[in-house]
C-alpha cells in the first residue's frame, strides 16, 4: 500500500493552500522587528549593533528551533505540531508589546523568532502530499509564504504611524492565533502519517532522524542556504535602515522599498520549484549565484569622490549608486534569491524522502542563522569601518565562496564517477553516488 493511494488532488490543493497562507502568517510575524524595531531603536537610543541584534534575534530561535521542530514532524505529523507552533508563538507575541527594557526586548524577540520554525514543520508537511515529480513545484509555491516578509515591510509601518508599534504586535499575535484556528480546522493529518497510524507504526527516535546529517552534501546544502536564504532575511530586515540611513527616506517609504525587494525573493520561489522540476536543480543553482554575484559587486561599490589631475587643471566627479537603479538592483537579487531558495529544496525530499523534516531543518536551520547573523555582521560593520554599502561587499564574499565550492564539488564528482561525460547536469550524484562518496539515503 502506497502512501498517497487514496489522495485527490483537491485534498493535495486545499492542504497546500493553507499550509502556505499559515507560513505567509508566521513569516510576517518573524520579520516585524524590521519596522518595530526602528521605532524600539529611536526610543531607546540604539546604535547600529544594538539595532542588528535587536532584529536578528527572533531569526536565532526561528533557526535553531528547526531541527527539532522537523523532527518532531516526522515523528507526529505536522498537522499537530504546526497548530501547536503558531499557537505558542502568538502568545509571546502579545506579551512583547508590555517590554520597556532592551534585555527584556531581546528576551521577547526569542519567543517571536518561533514563527521562523514554521518553514521547517510546513516543509515536511507539504512534501507528503505530492509526488516526487510534483515536490519542487508544491514546495516552490509553499515557500511564496516568503512574501510575509514584503507584506510586513509594507504594512506595519501605516499600522506602526496609525496605532503605535504596541498595537502593531496585538495586531499581528490575534492574526497568528486565528490563523492556527482556521489551519487546525481545514487541514487533516499528511498521508504519511495516517498510513503509520493505521498500521500502528511507532515512530523513530530523534537519533535515527538525524543520521543522514552525517552526510556533507547536507551540509553543502546548507552553505547555499546560507545566503540563498539567511541572505534574503536579513536583507529584509536591515534594507528599511538602509534606505533611511542612506537616502534619508521615511519610515513609510524605506518600508515599500524594502517590500520591493522581499516581494519577488517570495513569489517567484514557485518559478524556481517549477524550473528545478523541469532543468534540475543544478542549474537553477548556477544561474542564482552568478546573477547574484554580478548584482552585489555593483551594490557593494561606495559613493566615492575622484579628482583627476587634468591638463587645465583638477576634473571633480562623484560615482554613487542613485535611488532607482539600487531598487533595480534590488529586485533583481530577490528574483534570483528566489529561485535558489526552491532549488536547494529540491534536493532534499529527492535524497532523503524519509527524513524531509530533519534534513530539511538542518538545511533551514543554517539559512536562519544567516539571517541572524548577517545582521549584526551589518551593524557591527557600519559601526567600525564607517561605509553604508560595507553588508554588500560582504555577501559577496559569501556567495563567491558558495559559488566556487558547489562548482569544485561537481566538476570533482563528474571526473571521478564519468569522466566520459562533459558537462554539469542535474543531480549527477542520483546516478550511482554522491560527490562526497557517501551512500544514496534510500
Amino acid at each position: 500500500m502506497h502512501e498517497l493511494d487514496g489522495v485527490t488532488q483537491s485534498q493535495q490543493t486545499k492542504s497546500l493552500i493553507v499550509s502556505t497562507l499559515a507560513f505567509t502568517v508566521c513569516f510576517a510575524v518573524w520579520t516585524i522587528f524590521s519596522i518595530i524595531g526602528i521605532k524600539i531603536k529611536q526610543n531607546l537610543g540604539l546604535n547600529d549593533s544594538e539595532f542588528g541584534l535587536l532584529v536578528a534575534t527572533p531569526i536565532l530561535t526561528g533557526s535553531l528551533s528547526r531541527i527539532f521542530l522537523g523532527i518532531w514532524t516526522d515523528q507526529y505529523g505536522g498537522r499537530i505540531v504546526y497548530f501547536l507552533l503558531m499557537v505558542t508563538t502568538s502568545i509571546a507575541v502579545w506579551l512583547l508589546a508590555s517590554v520597556t527594557t532592551y534585555p527584556m526586548y531581546l528576551l521577547a524577540a526569542l519567543g517571536v523568532g518561533l514563527a521562523g520554525g514554521s518553514f521547517a514543520v510546513g516543509i515536511a508537511y507539504v512534501s507528503r502530499w505530492f509526488e516526487k515529480e510534483r515536490q519542487g513545484t508544491a514546495l516552490g509555491i509553499f515557500g511564496m509564504g516568503n512574501v510575509g516578509a514584503a507584506i510586513t515591510n509594507f504594512g506595519a509601518p501605516f499600522l506602526l504611524v496609525a496605532y503605535g508599534w504596541e498595537n502593531v504586535a496585538r495586531i499581528y499575535a490575534a492574526i497568528l492565533l486565528t490563523t492556527a484556528i482556521i489551519f487546525w480546522f481545514a487541514t487533516d493529518d499528511d498521508p504519511a502519517t495516517k498510513l503509520r497510524k493505521s498500521k500502528g507504526e511507532k515512530v523513530q527516535p530523534a537519533w535515527m532522524q538525524l543520521s543522514p546529517l552525517k552526510h556533507l552534501r547536507v551540509w553543502r546544502f546548507a552553505t547555499y542556504y546560507f545566503f540563498v536564504f539567511g541572505a534574503y532575511v536579513a536583507l529584509a530586515l536591515w534594507l528599511p535602515r538602509y534606505y533611511m540611513g542612506v537616502y534619508h527616506l521615511e519610515i513609510e517609504t524605506a518600508g515599500m522599498l524594502a517590500a520591493a525587494y522581499a516581494l519577488p525573493g517570495s513569489l517567484f520561489r514557485a518559478l524556481g520549484g517549477w524550473l528545478s522540476d523541469l532543468i534540475g536543480a543544478r542549474k537553477v543553482m548556477y544561474m542564482t549565484f552568478i546573477s547574484c554575484l554580478i548584482c552585489l559587486f555593483f551594490m557593494s561599490y561606495p559613493a566615492t569622490d575622484y579628482v583627476v589631475h587634468g591638463i587645465e587643471g583638477p576634473i571633480k566627479f562623484t560615482i554613487r549608486m542613485a535611488l532607482v537603479p539600487f531598487v533595480i538592483l534590488t529586485i533583481i537579487l530577490g528574483f534570483f534569491m528566489s529561485l535558489g531558495k526552491a532549488a536547494v529544496y529540491k534536493h532534499i525530499p529527492v535524497y532523503y524522502p524519509g527524513h524531509v523534516g530533519s534534513v530539511g531543518g538542518l538545511v533551514g536551520m543554517i539559512g536562519g542563522l544567516g539571517g541572524f547573523v548577517l545582521p549584526i555582521c551589518f551593524g557591527f560593520m557600519n559601526d567600525i569601518i564607517g561605509i553604508w554599502t560595507s553588508c554588500f561587499m560582504l555577501l559577496f564574499v559569501i556567495v563567491a565562496v558558495s559559488l566556487i565550492w558547489m562548482h569544485t564539488a561537481i566538476v570533482m564528482s563528474e571526473k571521478r564517477l564519468h569522466p566520459d561525460l562533459r558537462g554539469p547536469k542535474a543531480l549527477p550524484e542520483m546516478l550511482e553516488s554522491s560527490d562526497e562518496d557517501e551512500e544514496i539515503y534510500p
